[in-house]
């Protein structure tokens, strides 16, 4: 299961400099700026637009490509343009599109925000999720081993323990616990409905929820520990299903409406969920 892509379709058009106006576009967040002069890079320009009245910093690099293309990353927006193109036509290609743009920023924040929710502060007194409820990492250096003990996760660490030492031990405990979850989960589809794969493991994947492969096995993303049961067993359903048919066809999401009834609920709220955003 993929998390949700993000980058638009290039449609062809009839001339060379229509084509290097084509665009290819990931979500991303544009910095809201006055005017400011343009500041030569190592490998580019930043330059400034006006789309909507809203000011756009970007990133202006050359190349030997034949179309426009905007890209986003930790450093910012990028546009990667033919060198014959002119500063002119850019604008104009970012003016043709701004209104997609600055929906796509809405959604871009909207994720950056569901990620900052997700992280977890590995401190004393920090809540985590874990199946849907909200523990308080407590870190006693009386503590034999990390354990629930009604609301709270108690982990035995001195108390000067790094951030890290307290990572490490909090995600030890939550794989430990999303291998018991998942094998109850998993078991308990054979015995129902007669689905059973070869084999399942855990997944670190930052882009999967869960996976299977064309031998019958299937993998798990240990992060999905976090989230409510029926969430976790949405993914498994989804997982199992492709035991039948693996592709998303009708007939694939008639097997998971028969696994998990209520697929399109928990679907759409895995979709507000940043894939790689849970206990990083």
């Amino acid at each position: 299961m993929t998390a949700p892509g993000r980058r638009a379709g290039r449609a062809p058009q009839p001339s060379p400099v229509e084509a290097a106006r084509q665009l290819n576009l990931p979500l991303f967040d544009p910095l809201h700026a006055s005017p400011a002069p343009i500041e030569r890079g190592p490998s580019g320009s930043t330059r400034v637009a006006r789309l909507c009245e809203q000011w756009l910093r970007y990133e202006l690099r050359r190349s030997k490509r034949r179309t426009i293309g905007f890209v986003i990353d930790e450093r910012g927006l990028r546009v990667t343009a033919p060198r014959w193109v002119s500063h002119v036509e850019i604008e104009s290609a970012l003016q043709d599109k701004a209104n997609w743009i600055l929906r796509k920023l809405g959604e871009w924040r909207a994720h950056q925000a569901r990620r900052e929710r997700l992280e977890v502060r590995w401190e004393h007194g920090a809540p985590l999720r874990y199946l849907g409820e909200t523990l308080t990492l407590c870190v006693d250096e009386n503590a034999r081993r990390t354990q629930r003990v009604g609301d709270r996760l108690v982990i035995g660490l001195p108390s000067q323990a790094r951030a890290e030492q307290l990572k490490d031990r909090v995600q030890c405990w939550l794989q430990a616990r999303a291998r018991d979850v998942f094998s109850e989960r998993i078991d308990w589809y054979g015995t129902h409905h007669g689905f059973t794969p070869r084999r399942w493991s855990l997944s670190s994947a930052r882009t999967r929820w869960g996976s299977c492969s064309a031998d019958g096995s299937i993998r798990l993303n240990w992060r999905l520990v976090h989230f409510p049961i029926d969430i976790v067993d949405y993914v498994i359903a989804h997982e199992l299903a492709h035991l039948r048919e693996l592709n998303h066809g009708t007939r694939f999401w008639q097997i998971v409406g028969d696994l998990f009834p209520e697929y399109e609920r928990a679907r759409a709220w895995l979709r507000d969920f940043p894939e790689d955003g849970a206990s990083r």
